[in-house]
């Protein structure tokens, strides 16, 4: 049966452990295993992350440790690859592919005075079958992956540890709607499917003295969830709400999980998209596989009913989500910088989403 929270009762409750003091801790094992009470106890806690810091450690999750370290090898396995096999695949207009350290900084690292950010990565969204009409289509962010030739098994792990994420994810979005007062099943239709991404990205050391330089300048995310397996090899720092940034710590078996923009704009600005930035100053090859989860790209992204009052009015015009991505890749990645998009003011991006974010 679908639970729902009465509007305006779900309250700021601080998990029992919050990680550096900051960060909380949301155990989710007993709301997978279907305990009474713990729907609505995850749900206040995860209501207590976004409206103080933006980020939260995800426990009791049930991803497989041996996956996630897998998922860590293939990544590696990728990214060792010769750089002309790397380049056969080259990122392309659905940012689909291998991206190289880029030889310019973007928009918003240009923005704060940076230069390009440090790192490489290779993108993967949803396989698709050639025959799938969107494909045929060419649609924008829809069409089929482009996978390395001459790694046995790469794809095979990946599509597996992609699958097991999306699951968790479908699960994760009936928490986010009882925090914000609404039905469990409210984003349901929105995330059936989802539209994910995984980025698997290779960080080398970078030099600690230049501030101009970073391995993922300060920025925001752009869509709903995004998850960070556990990485015993530090650099995630986040900016908290007091102006300080915060190394995030390595707990073990724990996500990192933070939001993005469109949860932002869907909330009103009452879920926080908080600044974040790579900086891997420690001494070795640094690898990172974010996964990130997203509605449908058809989803009209418009204020949700408990986050409006006569007081407090919708900030945002609605949108489709997929024109905000498409408007959201064109300021960061260099691929994309000639792409035509919405422009500004049709988006009407928040402060989030367009403040120079300083180091």
């Amino acid at each position: 049966m679908d639970q729902t929270i009465p509007r305006g009762t779900m309250t700021s409750f601080a998990p029992p452990v919050m990680i550096g003091g900051e960060i909380p801790l949301i155990d989710i094992s007993d709301f997978l295993a279907g305990k009474p009470g713990a729907a609505e106890k995850a749900a206040a806690e995860l209501c207590y992350a976004f409206e103080n810091v933006g980020f939260y450690y995800l426990a009791g999750h049930g991803v497989p440790r041996a996956l996630i370290e897998a998922q860590y090898e293939q990544a590696a396995r990728f990214h060792a690859m010769p750089m002309e096999e790397k380049l056969a695949l080259k990122v392309n207009e659905h940012t689909i592919g291998y991206m190289p350290i880029p030889d310019k900084a973007p928009p918003n690292a240009a923005a704060q005075g940076k230069k390009p950010s440090q790192n490489e990565a290779y993108f993967l969204r949803r396989e698709r079958d050639p025959n799938d009409p969107d494909v045929i289509a060419n649609r924008r962010f829809h069409t089929a992956n482009q996978w390395p030739a001459n790694l046995p098994g790469f794809r095979e792990q990946t599509l597996e540890y992609m699958s097991t994420m999306e699951a968790l994810c479908r699960k994760l979005v009936k928490l986010y709607a009882l925090a914000l007062d609404l039905p469990e099943s409210y984003f349901d239709t929105c995330f059936d499917p989802p539209h994910m991404i995984l980025r698997q990205s290779r960080y080398p050391q970078i030099d600690g003295g230049d501030d101009t330089v970073a391995s993922l300048v300060p920025h925001t995310d752009s869509g709903f969830m995004t998850l960070l397996p556990p990485n015993k090899v530090q650099g995630l720092s986040i900016l908290l709400p007091n102006g300080e940034w915060m190394d995030a710590p390595y707990v073990e078996d724990a996500f990192v999980v933070n939001g993005g923009d469109i949860l932002h704009r869907w909330t009103n600005e009452r879920f926080l998209s908080t600044p974040h930035r790579v900086r891997n100053v420690s001494g070795t090859l640094r690898y990172a596989i974010p996964f990130f989860c997203d509605p449908d790209h058809d989803t009209i992204i418009e204020c949700l009913p408990s986050c409006q009052s006569v007081a407090n009015p919708p900030k945002y015009p609605p949108i489709k989500f997929g024109d905000y991505a498409l408007w959201f890749a064109a300021q960061r990645y260099q691929h994309m910088a000639k792409v035509a998009t919405p422009s500004a003011a049709e988006v009407t991006p928040g402060a989030r989403a367009t403040e120079a974010w300083k180091s």
